[in-house]
């Protein structure tokens, strides 16, 4: 018996070994790379934020127009998520799958398909053009493919944080004669504020992130992650090194804010 034990004591050493060296090779598969490129263009990359005028504008348009994406998720998303998440959207699963389908396709395919949709030829860019609205080769075009590409992430996200709150609070106000719209206002929306601003917090980091999307919709003018590709295309690779490593550092931010807002999260639910 002590045999079969100490041979068992020795197969689980060895599994967890086996655990440790792999999650080890996994944080360093994907850490190394990332403090690689800091230590090479970090510190060139913040000094070249005071000189570098391109930089700076290509950065507060990326910030602009990754925060215009958000509100409009928001205002747009935040509704669907709600029906979604107390399954009063008809044909839910089928608006699900198609949430979640920009996520899953090539994100230079889905330049393409808004491309298609909202390039100067389509109804739909004509019809926005009409209304001093063009789509491609503007600030417009570089909202909507962040926002096609990152909204689903909040919608996702929104809706988990709503369907943790209890269903029953919003019966006790319609009771006490709140209307649905009244009692989803006034009591599941500050009790899911935390995850819907989690949510919020994601999406921007998403849409702040994209490339393949906004280089064929809208290539100029620039956003960061752009501008990071033109200099490596056209300068090379230590061209290119400081304004990917202010994307890195700026990526940072909204992790940290997430990071936070989930502890916070985690520190205040309330009991159910």
């Amino acid at each position: 018996m002590s045999s079969v034990a100490e041979r068992g004591r020795g197969a689980h050493r060895v599994a967890a070994a086996g655990v440790v060296l792999g999650a080890l090779l996994l944080l360093a598969l994907l850490g190394l790379p990332i403090v690689v490129l800091l230590l090479r263009g970090g510190l060139s990359g913040l000094a070249q934020l005071g000189a570098d005028r391109e930089l700076r504008s290509a950065l507060w348009l990326t910030a602009q127009t990754a925060t215009a994406a958000t509100l409009v998720a928001g205002v747009l998303g935040t509704p669907l998520a709600y029906l979604l998440a107390r399954d009063r959207m008809p044909a839910g699963a089928l608006v699900g799958a198609l949430l979640d389908l920009p996520l899953l396709i090539p994100h230079p395919v889905a330049g393409m398909a808004l491309l298609l949709a909202f390039g100067r030829a389509s109804p739909a860019g004509t019809a926005l053009a009409q209304l001093g609205l063009a789509v491609v080769g503007s600030r417009t075009g570089i909202v909507l493919a962040m926002l096609f590409v990152a909204a689903p992430l909040y919608v996702s996200a929104a809706r988990e944080a709503i369907a943790r709150v209890d269903e029953r609070y919003e019966s006790v106000a319609r009771t006490l004669g709140d209307t649905p719209i009244r009692a989803a206002w006034r009591i599941t929306r500050p009790l899911a504020g935390r995850g819907l601003v989690a949510a919020a917090v994601v999406m921007w980091a998403r849409a702040v992130s994209e490339f393949g999307a906004i280089v064929i919709l809208t290539y100029n003018p620039k956003v960061a992650s752009v501008l990071s590709y033109d200099r490596f295309t056209g300068e090379g690779l230590d061209a290119a090194l400081p304004v990917a490593a202010v994307l890195v550092i700026l990526a940072l931010v909204p992790l940290l804010v997430l990071r936070s807002l989930r502890a916070g999260t985690a520190l205040g639910e309330p009991a159910r």
